[in-house]
């Protein structure tokens, strides 16, 4: 299993924004993204100094990416 980054929640929203991603809105400390092409997808990414590992793992699956490809996006 590949070793997860430490990335900030804001981090993560530039890397999926390079992928189709744009922000949809914000309430609070959530960012949701939705993905411009169909089927829409929606990503919830918490706004925080530093993203959980448990977090950033479910998020980079949501996204149909392997950790090597997230890394390089950042």
């Amino acid at each position: 299993m590949s070793q997860l980054p430490r990335v900030s929640g804001r981090e993560v929203v530039r890397a999926l924004q390079k992928i189709g991603y744009a922000q949809d809105r914000q309430r609070g400390s959530h960012i949701v993204l939705r993905h411009v092409d169909p089927p829409h997808r929606r990503l919830t990414v918490p706004d925080h100094q530093e993203v959980a590992k448990g977090t950033l793992r479910a998020i980079i699956r949501q996204a149909g990416l392997t950790v090597e490809e997230f890394t390089d996006l950042l």
